[in-house]
């Protein structure tokens, strides 16, 4: 970032202007950079606060990622090694509703 900018507070406090006889007042100008300086090293501190936590930000992320890879792989290797589990879980969810349907069917039948 710094070296895109031209500027910088010290370089601005460090300017000395030549004085013509038609010049600007010393005063108003002195005034004027150190408001500028002012400005200046609040932006500086705001960009810096600000890549401060979008590093942070890129830190969380990087390792959220990584637990997400290593969540989605430990499923994976869940369902790779062990496909009968479900396949039986299945089964048995299907006996029940079996079951199920035949008392519903039979307590219509009853009346």
């Amino acid at each position: 970032m710094a070296d895109k900018l031209n500027l910088d507070p010290n370089v601005i406090v460090e300017k000395e202007f030549d004085i013509d006889f038609k010049g600007y007042n010393p005063e108003q100008v002195d005034k004027m950079l150190d408001l500028v300086i002012q400005d200046y090293q609040t932006y500086q501190k705001t960009v810096e606060d600000y890549q401060a936590k979008i590093d942070d930000l890129e830190r969380t992320n990087a390792s959220l990622r990584a637990k997400l890879i290593e969540v989605e792989g430990k499923q994976k290797a869940a369902e790779d090694a062990d496909p009968i589990t479900s396949a039986s879980s299945n089964l048995d969810i299907l006996k029940r509703l079996s079951r199920l349907e035949k008392q519903v069917f039979d307590e219509k039948n009853r009346y």
